[in-house]
């Protein structure tokens, strides 16, 4: 059940981070992610922290990612990582052509 979540989630064409609220990491990266124009239901933010599934969702982040600490961040099906992650990506110039590459962006 987690893991097709998870899947019905995660699609080619748009940007996803499965968070807990009262992460900083999680705050980075929608702070991040807050500097770019995204098209309309392409960035989406999922709150794992009430659902009872949540060490199951994270226990398939680690399977799917190596790690089961929040955030993940997905870009279409492909995990960048966590906050720092993405702010490096953001500072790099690499994210802006990601979001691009994936149709993400206005």
């Amino acid at each position: 059940m987690a893991q097709q979540f998870v899947q019905t989630k995660i699609k080619g064409d748009k940007v996803v981070l499965f968070i807990k609220p009262t992460c900083p990491y999680c705050v980075m990266a929608k702070d991040v992610l807050s500097k770019y124009k995204f098209k309309g239901g392409h960035l989406e933010c999922v709150d794992i922290s009430g659902r009872g599934d949540m060490d199951k969702m994270q226990d398939y982040f680690l399977e799917l990612t190596g790690s089961r600490t929040v955030p993940r961040v997905f870009i279409g099906e492909e995990c960048v990582g966590g906050g720092s992650d993405v702010a490096a990506l953001h500072e790099s110039g690499k994210l802006e052509s990601m979001l691009q590459s994936i149709g993400a962006l206005q």
